[in-house]
């Protein structure tokens, strides 16, 4: 997985936009998100920003690494100031939040497969069946001249 160190450890490049790079974050010595766990945590994903364009990176990921800076043992202002001047490339080594909270099978594909030409296909069958029913409605109302 593009030089991962654990199956659950990911490296992710975004690009950042107008927007930055599109989501926030919690945690760190100062402010721990998870108990006895000084770590630095996605807590939103931002809609329409960079790292929802992308795709990988979820709420509840943790972030290890940004432009090969640990992030562990920093403080919450410490880890924003480096998200904040880590410049227009940015890559960050993630580790993927654990799903064995969630019930059910444990295939993982939704986390990876972006939802985009789901969407697509949804918008084409959609545009098909309004010029089917166009055409019936049109076909059984013409009137004679």
């Amino acid at each position: 997985m593009n030089g991962s160190l654990h199956s659950n450890t990911v490296d992710i490049k975004l690009k950042r936009g107008p927007a930055g790079l599109g989501f926030n974050i919690v945690g760190g010595v100062d402010q721990q998100y998870v108990v006895n766990d000084c770590g630095i945590y996605v807590s939103k994903i931002k809609e329409d920003g960079a790292a929802a364009l992308d795709g990988r990176l979820q709420e509840g990921d943790r972030i290890l690494a940004i432009n090969g800076v640990k992030l562990e043992d920093q403080t919450h202002k410490a880890a924003v100031d480096l998200f904040r001047t880590a410049g227009e490339d940015v890559e960050l080594r993630v580790l993927k939040k654990s799903s064995h909270h969630i019930n059910g099978p444990s295939d993982t594909q939704a986390d990876h497969a972006p939802s985009a030409p789901y969407l697509g296909i949804l918008a084409v069958l959609t545009g098909a069946a309004v010029a089917i029913f166009a055409f019936i409605y049109i076909r059984n109302n013409r009137r004679p001249f």
